[in-house]
C-alpha cells in the first residue's frame, strides 16, 4: 500500500517512520517555503530579464540558455540568505535543528518539449538517489516555483518500492562524480555522457504517481524512492529546487528505508550539516558508510563561475 499524506500533522518521528516505508508526504505553501522559492525567483528572474523564465527557451538558442542558468545553480547555493530559509522551512516542518542534517540545495530546470534535457537541464530517468551513494535515511524535499501541471512534473514508480531493479549503481563513485560529473554538467548540451548509474532492465512506468503541488508546496519523500522526470510537454519551462536531509539517528544506526538494490561506492555524507550550527558530521560517523576514502572529491563543492 502506498499513501500520499496531505499537510499531516505527525511528528517528525512518525513521519520518518512512514516516508521509509515508501509513503510520500505533500504540504501546502506556507510563509517559509515562499520565502524561499521568492529568493530563488528574484535571482532567476534577474538573470533572464527582459525575458520570462518560464518562457524565455523560445527566444534564445540553448547555448545561450545554459549560458543563463549555469551559474544560477552556484549563485543560489552560495548565497547568504539559503541555508537560513532552509533551516526556517525544517522548523516550520517540525524538524529538530540538532538532530537534522541538511544538504546544499539544488537549483533545477526542465525546458518543455526537448529543448534541453542534458547537462544543467538534464531530465532525470527512473532512479533512487541512494543509487548516488545517499544514505538510506535521506529524505528529499522538492518544491517548485512556478505553478506545475502533471505534464512538467515528477513520477514516483511505487511498485519499485519493494521491487529490485538491476542497476549500474556498483560502478558509481560519488568523489568521481563530484571531481567530473558535476562540475562539467555545463558542458553537456546536445547530450549527456556523464557516468550515472541506470537502470539495466526495463523500468515499466506504469502505474505512477505524479503529484502536483502548488508554488512553494513541498513534496517529501525517501531517497529510497523510484522516480524520474516526467517528459515536460506543457509548453513552459519548470524550475524547481530541493534539499535533503538525514536526522542523526539513523546516520549513527544506519537505519532508514530498507536497501534492495544499491550498490555505490563512497558517500555523501560529508556535504550534510547540522540544521543548528550548518556544522558537519564527524569523520568517525561517516566512516560508517565509507572507511577508505580518496582524498578528493570527497565534498561537493560547487563554484562560483560563470559558463
Amino acid at each position: 500500500m502506498h499513501t500520499v499524506y496531505f499537510d499531516s500533522a505527525v511528528s517528525d518521528s512518525v513521519r520518518r517512520q512512514r516516508l521509509y516505508e515508501g509513503q510520500i508526504f505533500v504540504f501546502s505553501p506556507r510563509p517559509s517555503t515562499l520565502a524561499l522559492c521568492q529568493l530563488a525567483r528574484d535571482m532567476l528572474e534577474a538573470a533572464f530579464a527582459p525575458l520570462d523564465p518560464k518562457t524565455a527557451q523560445y527566444s534564445l538558442s540553448v547555448e545561450e540558455y545554459v549560458a543563463i542558468v549555469a551559474p544560477l545553480k552556484p549563485q543560489f547555493i552560495h548565497h547568504p540568505s539559503t541555508k537560513q530559509l532552509i533551516r526556517d522551512v525544517l522548523v516550520d516542518l517540525a524538524c529538530d535543528l540538532d538532530q537534522t542534517y541538511l544538504d546544499v540545495p539544488r537549483f533545477r530546470m526542465v525546458t518543455s518539449d526537448g529543448y534541453l534535457t542534458s547537462g544543467v537541464g538534464y531530465a532525470h530517468h527512473p532512479h533512487r538517489d541512494t543509487w548516488y551513494s545517499a544514505p538510506m535515511c535521506q529524505l528529499n524535499w522538492w518544491l517548485p516555483l512556478y505553478e506545475i501541471e502533471s505534464e512538467s512534473s515528477m513520477a514516483f514508480h511505487p511498485r519499485y518500492w519493494s521491487q529490485a531493479v538491476k542497476n549500474e549503481s556498483s560502478s558509481f563513485n560519488y568523489y568521481e562524480w563530484n571531481k567530473n560529473g558535476r562540475k562539467n554538467a555545463s558542458q553537456h548540451i546536445k547530450s549527456d555522457t556523464r557516468k550515472q548509474p541506470h537502470a539495466t532492465e526495463t523500468i515499466e512506468l506504469d502505474p505512477q504517481v505524479r503529484v502536483v503541488c502548488p508554488a512553494g508546496g513541498i513534496v517529501l519523500f525517501s531517497g529510497a524512492q523510484m522516480h524520474s522526470t516526467v517528459p515536460n510537454t506543457s509548453g513552459v519551462s519548470r524550475y524547481s529546487l530541493d534539499f535533503r536531509t538525514a536526522h542523526f539517528d539513523e546516520i549513527l544506526s544506519k537505519g532508514g528505508a530498507a536497501n534492495i538494490d544499491s550498490a555505490p561506492t563512497g558517500t555523501s555524507l560529508r556535504d550534510f550539516m547540522r540544521g543548528s550550527d550548518f556544522v558537519r558530521l564527524p569523520e568517525e560517523i561517516v566512516s560508517l558508510y565509507d572507511a577508505t576514502p580518496s582524498g578528493e572529491g570527497l565534498i561537493f563543492q560547487p563554484k562560483l563561475s560563470s559558463v
